[in-house]
């Protein structure tokens, strides 16, 4: 089969690599038929995670169906279209027990594209098959239900419930790439007062709009007197980083209230300063993570009844073989306007209806 493989810092390519295989009895191999590319593979091809080794086929995040399960798999079987989520769980560590899948010590965690291959390929191993994989609606679109793989658990649970945000608090959320975005529609569940999205693209203020947020910033321009004069000098309630550089980091913290909450999403690759000499007498609360997904069944219920926005993420579309033209849209956002690029084939066959 072909994958897309990393083989070191600013190298990759789309090549032949071997066909996967049941290891354990837990594992299900399942033929991908929607993928997608996330910001924290270009902070691989970076060089930012250094645990990716050279010779790793990328990606963590897919729809697919199952053509082979080991022994030990119940819940799902071959023919099934699933979601193959970000994360694997064994389900019975500590951690497991505890909904903190993120954390896994029995092998799971965030393995796939990053300690294993993972989903930029043609087929995929996905290990713990039975707490891993989501059956999905067949109402579901592919090229939507891949959105729940990642961007939105981790929008929703990194950002929304890790910052505590409550009805008629004013959130910040700064970058409006697809996590800030996701970020934004899932503060809305909770009847903020306001969402505020602080972005240098035009284009991705635009997009912020749409999905909900109430106020837009120019990182350029002083968002940080903004939130101030719409909080009466206060800050922002909850404020969600969404970048992952130090100085969106810093920001976040200038731009809280005493008593609020900075929740980081970004995926890091360099220090940031921790200001301690303005924050120790603020009573602020700065919360990191690595998403759990457990929140996944939930966030795939209201996406099949329409509750969130899905379609509007999805700004590219390529066959699975384009993968290499998709990363460099991707990649470029700014010039492309990519906001999600979904690679892979149709979804659903067309099926004629006869009348009388």
């Amino acid at each position: 089969m072909k994958g897309f493989v990393f083989h070191g810092p600013g190298q990759s390519a789309w090549e032949e690599v071997p066909d996967p295989a049941v290891k354990e009895p837990t594992d299900a191999i399942v033929r991908v038929e929607a993928v997608t590319i996330c910001g924290t593979d270009l902070h691989i091809l970076k060089g930012d995670v250094p645990e990716v080794r050279p010779g790793t086929v990328l990606g963590h995040e897919a729809v697919g169906e199952i053509v082979e399960v080991g022994s030990d798999v119940r819940t799902v079987r071959p023919g099934d279209r699933v979601l193959v989520s970000c994360i694997s769980s064994c389900g019975r560590c500590s951690y497991c027990r505890e909904r903190m899948y993120g954390q896994c010590r029995g092998g799971g965690g965030w393995i796939l594209g990053h300690l294993i291959d993972g989903t930029q390929a043609e087929y995929v191993r996905v290990p713990f098959a039975d707490l891993s994989v989501h059956a999905l609606p067949a109402t579901l679109d592919s090229k939507d239900a891949v959105l729940f793989a990642d961007i939105f658990p981790t929008s929703y649970e990194v950002g929304v419930l890790n910052g505590h945000v409550r009805p008629g608090d004013t959130v910040a959320v700064v970058g409006a790439g697809p996590i800030g975005l996701a970020a934004i529609a899932t503060a809305r569940l909770f009847s903020p007062e306001r969402v505020i999205a602080v972005e240098p693209a035009p284009a991705r203020l635009e997009a912020a709009h749409r999905f909900g947020a109430d106020a837009v910033a120019d990182v350029h321009e002083a968002p940080s007197q903004l939130v101030a004069d719409l909080t009466d000098g206060l800050g922002a309630d909850v404020v969600i980083e969404a970048v992952g550089v130090p100085e969106s980091f810093e920001l976040c913290t200038r731009m809280v209230r005493p008593g609020g909450h900075v929740a980081n999403i970004g995926v890091h690759g360099r220090p940031a300063n921790l200001h301690l000499e303005d924050l120790w007498s603020r009573n602020v609360t700065i919360t990191t993570g690595l998403v759990d997904t457990h929140s996944t069944p939930a966030l795939l219920r209201m996406a099949a009844a329409g509750r969130l926005p899905t379609a509007q993420l999805v700004t590219h579309t390529f066959p699975l073989g384009r993968m290499e033209e998709a990363y460099d849209v991707f990649a470029h956002a700014s010039t492309t306007g990519a906001l999600k690029v979904v690679l892979g084939e149709e979804g659903h066959e067309t099926v004629a209806v006869r009348t009388a």
